[in-house]
């Protein structure tokens, strides 16, 4: 992939939060292979870097790094049913086998209204990603179909996700968003797998509800982490989407970017926001987020996806250090640098303390709300 010569933004964004920054530098552009829709899934594998990109019929590509990503070419999945498919995370396993969480969208449930109610599964590649196999759906919605929803693309589901292992490879978190249901169970909101039964995990995975991951993954209740401000169901939702993970070793910390839709009708992009957590066991941990990018400060539009690639050795999409290439939709134009800012430990406030969301495990410290916007209307396998 070539890197292109570009105008680069001349002005900086630096967030700080309890302690930790995020600072975003112009870079020299690089972009990733098309199409990106959604998180992209990066992993290591003989001295080469792969990367998952899809738009509902997933591909791979390769290099020695991701500034020279190529030799483009279809996945294999084995199972027609759930497709259009999304990998969006990958886990590589010490034997060589891939782990993979894929987004998929079934045929519109509400006739000719083309709404969509997405699901999260699992999937296995033991040949790099060349030839996937499917395990099953392994998160669902307990929500019938809400045909009258007006946010333009989902009746309800679950869907854009990102993951990450812990440092004990005890659980597989996931992130992800919740389309339905009670306010305070719509938005950004978890569950977690058990690393031992990684390769049987249809009927295994819990979700949070009500701070304890006790819940099916399977049609179970949800309490959001990040709750919705303004219902899905709405044409003018205000919310938090999208969510994509990572374990940064120059903070020993967890860093969440997010999608932020509000408040018109078209699922329009307010902007970026960056969150920060030193244990993903504590849903309570993560702290407010705080404006990273707006929506007009990127280069493609509109401006949604966002995530890290590590520019160490070795580094991904789920773990990276001191700096990162930063992207939106598959293009960077900056290079993130985290840091350690010597500052007190902002205080979390328990979302039991909420009366509009009592015991929720959500809305950490508060989400600041605002009514900025911009998104094209496309289901997401048309953005």
């Amino acid at each position: 992939m070539k890197l292109l010569r570009v105008g680069l933004i001349v002005a900086v964004a630096s967030v700080v939060l309890a302690g930790q920054s995020a600072v975003l530098r112009p870079a020299q552009r690089n972009e990733l292979p098309p199409e990106i829709d959604g998180n992209s899934a990066v992993f290591w594998a003989g001295g080469q870097m792969f990367l998952f990109h899809s738009t509902g019929e997933p591909h791979l590509s390769s290099g020695p790094d991701q500034f020279q990503l190529g030799n483009t070419r279809k996945v294999e999945f084995n199972n027609p049913a759930h497709a259009p498919v999304w990998f969006e995370a990958v886990w590589r396993d010490e034997n060589g086998t891939l782990l993979l969480f894929y987004h998929h969208e079934p045929e519109a449930r509400c006739g000719e209204d083309r709404l969509t109610q997405p699901k999260i599964g699992m999937a296995v590649s033991r040949d790099n990603g060349a030839t996937v196999e499917d395990l099953g759906i392994v998160l669902e919605s307990g929500e019938d179909a809400d045909c009258d929803a007006e946010n333009g693309f989902f009746s309800g589901g679950h869907g854009d996700l990102s993951v990450v292992l812990d440092r004990e490879k005890k659980y597989f978190y996931i992130f992800f968003t919740n389309y339905a249901g009670p306010l305070s169970s719509q938005g950004v909101v978890m569950a977690r797998l058990d690393f031992a039964e990684r390769y049987a995990p249809v009927g295994r995975v819990k979700k949070l509800y009500l701070g304890k991951f006790e819940e099916a993954g399977l049609g179970g209740r949800l309490t959001a982490i990040f709750p919705a401000k303004e219902s899905w169901s709405e044409d003018d939702t205000d919310s938090y989407w999208g969510p994509a993970v990572h374990y940064n070793k120059e903070l020993d910390r967890y860093v969440m970017f997010l999608n932020r839709s509000c408040c018109e009708p078209g699922w329009p992009q307010a902007g970026i926001d960056v969150s920060f957590s030193a244990d993903l066991a504590d849903p309570f941990s993560w702290k407010k987020p705080r404006r990273l990018l707006n929506a007009g400060e990127s280069a493609r539009q509109p401006a949604y996806y966002p995530q890290v690639i590590g520019l160490g050795e070795g580094e991904t999409d789920q773990v990276a250090g001191k700096r990162a290439r930063f992207y939106v939709k598959g293009i960077s134009d900056w290079e993130i640098e985290f840091r350690v800012e010597d500052e007190e430990e902002e205080p979390v406030t328990d979302p039991c303390a909420s009366p509009d969301i009592p015991c929720s495990g959500g809305n950490p410290g508060g989400v600041e709300t605002g009514r900025i916007g911009g998104k094209d209307p496309a289901r997401k396998h048309e953005r």
